[in-house]
């Protein structure tokens, strides 16, 4: 993660279901759905003004630690969520072995 968004904080905004960083008024974020103990992580967008400046990367990032610090089984049905955990396997640790798609990771 670029140093100028380790301090910006992750909002998990439930209203919208979505987890965001915001950036001089601009968002990254991933939409989500809950089921008991997992999170589905399905869309990863950026505004436009925040494109190829490595927001995306770290809105994935910021939200694969909060899973993790709270125990959440993910489910990755993002194709950039999908592909940030298939370049940096570690991640794989929280993804459901239940997962379509697991053995790609």
């Amino acid at each position: 993660m670029k140093a100028e968004y380790i301090d910006i904080p992750l909002v998990k905004n439930e209203e919208k279901k979505r987890f965001e960083i915001e950036i001089d008024g601009h968002f990254a974020f991933i939409n989500y759905g809950e089921f008991g103990d997992q999170i589905a992580l399905v869309h990863t967008e950026t505004d436009p003004e925040l494109a190829g400046k490595g927001a995306a990367s770290a809105v994935v990032e910021k939200t694969l630690n909060y899973l993790d610090d709270h125990n959440i089984v993910l489910l990755p049905f993002c194709p950039y969520v999908f592909a940030y955990i298939k370049k940096h396997p570690e991640w794989k640790r929280i993804v459901s072995p239940k997962f379509k798609g697991y053995d790609k990771l």
